[in-house]
Order: C-alpha cells, then structure tokens, then sequence
C-alpha cells in the first residue's frame, strides 16, 4: 500500500497551480527518493529492518544533491559573473543548510529546544572535524600529495566568528533562555552583519574572482 512519500507523488495534479508548479520542481527529487529511501515506511511495525539500508541510501543521495549543487552554483557564478566565494558563503551555505534547519523545525515545534539547538551547533562541528579533514584525508591517500587550502586573514576570521560566538551566547541570555521573535531576528541581524564584513573584506582587499 501508498505511505509516507508515495502518497504525496501519487497526489496529482494539486488543487492550486502553485501546488502543481512546486510538485512538478520537486519531482525528480521525490521520485529518486521514493524508489530507495521510501520503498518502505521504516515508522510502520515489520519494517524496522529497511532502516539501515535507507539510512544509508539517505546519505548517498545527499553526496549526489551536494555534488549537483555545487556544480550548478558554480556554472551560475561563472555564468553571471558572481564570485564563487560570494556564492558559497551565501547561497551553497544557506543550501546545504536546509536539512538542519528543518530537522531543527520540527523538533522545536516538538517542544525539544534544547535539541533544535543541539543539531545546529552539533552540524557544524561535524562539518568542520569530519566533513572537511576526511575527504582531504582521502585525496592525500590516493593523489599522495596535500592539499592546498587558501586561509588569508584566518586569524581576523577566527576573531571575528569567536566574537560571533559570544554575541549569540549574550542574545540568548538577554533573552532569558527563551527562543521568541526578538531573538530570532537578532539572529537574523547578526547574520547579515556577518555577511557583510566579511564580503566587504574580501572586495576591499581585492581579492574577488569569478
């Protein structure tokens, strides 16, 4: 029987044309997703042992989505003549992003704020220790040669996100512990502000190329 993302792309046509407009986007990702992460509803009884294979069937399409998507950023970028570092720190970060955010969505909605929080912070952090070195780790094996990372101005960078950090800590404490409107766009703010020192550096010093 239909379940979980089976019933949505048996769902058509829509009741509104932007419905069907955003079913028709979306459907190449729906259909590769249906046919191996969604053979089997893992949440139904009997069918805990298709877990494993969709977890990791997950994370195959999530290489696959990252790979396409960093392709067709940077095709864009060259394309309009936009920096790729402008676009990797704006749209390819906010992109790649998108899982956490909903994931992190639907657990404080749950009433889970402190795992909302958790996942966020915990994402990142594994970008950093795991999803950069491993990959390089991979590339120094095979290709016997290291890899060559442009860090200018790291230390001012590092700086500037610890000061990040603590005006995160220091919002979320005004706040007294309480995720509400004010301190998400406070959030917000500190983002766009992030945004643009940085990119105002990175033009300042000229060191901008497509």
């Amino acid at each position: 029987s239909a379940g979980g993302i089976w019933t949505d792309i048996y769902d058509f046509p829509k009741a509104s044309t932007r419905g069907n407009i955003i079913y028709i986007i979306m459907f190449p990702l729906s259909i590769t997703l249906a046919c191996t992460c969604g053979i089997r509803d893992v949440r139904i009884p009997g069918n805990e042992k298709w877990a494993y294979f969709e977890f990791f069937a997950s994370i195959f399409w999530i290489g696959v989505y990252s790979f396409i998507l960093v392709d067709w950023v940077t095709t864009i970028g060259l394309t309009l003549g936009i920096p790729i570092y402008v676009l990797g720190l704006t749209l390819l970060a906010g992109g790649t992003s998108v899982p956490d955010l909903l994931s992190s969505v639907v657990v404080a909605k749950a009433g889970k704020g402190d795992m909302a929080v958790s996942s966020s912070i915990g994402s990142n952090i594994f970008d950093v220790t795991v999803g950069l070195p491993v990959p390089w780790l991979l590339f120094n094996l095979v290709m016997d040669c290291p890899v060559v990372v442009g860090a200018d101005n790291l230390v001012i960078s590092i700086a500037i996100l610890l000061c990040m950090v603590l005006f995160v800590i220091g919002a979320i404490v005004a706040s007294g512990w309480a995720m509400d409107f004010k301190l998400g766009a406070t959030m917000m703010l500190l983002y766009v502000v992030f945004l643009a020192q940085d990119i105002s550096r990175i033009y300042i010093k000229g060191n901008v190329s497509c």
